[in-house]
């Protein structure tokens, strides 16, 4: 298994660690997903798409926050993964993670798992 970090050089406010090795992959997300952040989240999420993942999993356990920008971010990768061909699975527990997905409906979109359910 191997592990990466992407630190933000403007921000402070996101850590994006990918664990795992291809083609199963895990993006765990830690901190605030808003405006400045999201960006850096599609990055990542774009390179480890771009390496053949067949398998991602893309873990918000860690997520304390998540605006429009981060949802539109997931939509986006959602959409990709179809595109693609590949297994995408979105884990959430906060309470300000699942809210704003369950309001737009992407959580019944990206069938949000809860690691609590096993899904872990």
């Amino acid at each position: 298994m191997t592990a990466s970090s992407l630190d933000i050089g403007d921000t402070d406010l996101v850590r994006v660690d990918v664990l795992g090795d291809i083609p199963t992959l895990r993006l765990a997300v830690f901190g605030e997903v808003d405006s400045s952040s999201a960006p850096t989240v599609r990055a990542r999420l774009d390179e480890v798409l771009d390496r053949g993942v067949t398998d991602l999993t893309v873990d918000l356990t860690g997520v304390t926050f998540l605006d429009s920008a981060g949802l539109c971010v997931l939509a986006a990768a959602h959409r990709r993964a179809m595109r693609s061909d590949v297994r995408l699975r979105v884990l959430a527990t906060a309470r300000a993670v699942i809210r704003p997905m369950q309001i737009t409906g992407l959580y019944d979109l990206l069938h949000v798992e809860s690691p609590e359910s096993g899904a872990a």
